[in-house]
């Protein structure tokens, strides 16, 4: 086997490294579409008389039948800023994830603890805005051949949902990790959503070219021409972007490769971390941060 095909081979196991730590999500009920509960590990902010005060986060979670995903209940989080009163504070921007292979929702606040970093982040006082992730099962975010499609679930159902929420959908960001680092840099290119505003990518897992062994990712030499990241590059010249990855992860060659051709500025970079949560939790304060900024 050629050194190119292994590393494709593995690119695919990397993409899936988070599925173990969140196998304690996949079993977690959640409640009726779309009732407020705390997730495990969160305490929820009591209201403070009076104003002042940087907002506090409350956290959400619930789920849906999605057109896109036949057969198959879709949950979802939310964790917003809310008034120090309670009410939430409306037009916010948002910023959506989406997760690895192996993964789910749930890895968003469970895994990375994205509600307290992004609490630091409004106590320091950055911009606030919400962060939302939505179940995408292992289809690479993008329409496959057994007729699910959660790109179209993201852009027809979940964000739509959000700005009914009383979000701004003129102002969205997107970040992910591994599987879901590609699937927000091929959203940002696809330019279906108008109101992105910026897209960040941690350890994003990407290929220069197909191999068949890629059948989990792509159905076809002709599926991954479509959903080619490296030939859509040109379409994020106006997009700002950020990508990290760390450098004892398997996939900083190819990662280097898709940052080289990337028109324009590209923050974040390579620093020392592996393909693993202790790397993300790592860098997400500095996403967030680069995420308010552009929401702002």
């Amino acid at each position: 086997m050629d050194e190119s095909a292994l590393t494709r081979r593995r690119l695919l196991q990397l993409a899936g490294a988070a599925a173990g730590m969140s196998a304690a999500t996949a079993c977690t009920p959640f409640p009726p579409f779309p009732a407020p509960v705390p997730l495990p590990g969160y305490t929820r902010p009591t209201a403070a008389p009076g104003p002042g005060g940087p907002p506090r986060v409350v956290v959400r979670t619930g789920q849906f039948d999605s057109a896109y995903r036949p057969g198959v209940t879709t949950h979802w989080s939310l964790a917003a800023p809310h008034q120090r009163d309670g009410a939430q504070l409306p037009l916010v921007p948002l910023a959506v994830f989406l997760h690895g292979l192996g993964s789910s929702h749930g890895f968003l606040l469970e895994g990375l603890a994205a509600h307290e970093v992004l609490q630091g982040h409004m106590d320091g006082g950055g911009t606030p805005f919400a962060i939302a992730a939505v179940d995408g099962g292992d289809t690479w975010w993008h329409a496959r051949r057994d007729g699910s499609d959660t790109q179209s679930m993201l852009v027809r159902e979940f964000i739509p949902f959000l700005g009914g929420e009383g979000f701004d959908l003129g102002r969205i960001g997107l970040f992910g990790l591994s599987m879901g680092g590609f699937g927000a840099l091929l959203l940002a290119s696809q330019a279906r959503l108008p109101g992105i505003r910026a897209v960040a990518a941690m350890s994003p897992a990407v290929w220069a070219d197909y191999d068949a062994r890629m059948e989990s990712a792509f159905d076809s030499p002709a599926d991954f021409a479509v959903n080619d990241v490296f030939a859509l590059r040109p379409r994020l010249a106006a997009i700002p972007k950020r990508i990290d990855c760390g450098t004892d992860d398997e996939l900083a060659a190819t990662v280097r490769d898709y940052v080289s051709a990337l028109p324009g500025r590209v923050e974040g970079g390579f620093q020392p971390g592996g393909h693993d949560s202790v790397y993300w939790r790592s860098v997400l304060p500095e996403v967030l941060s680069f995420l308010g900024r552009n929401l702002g």
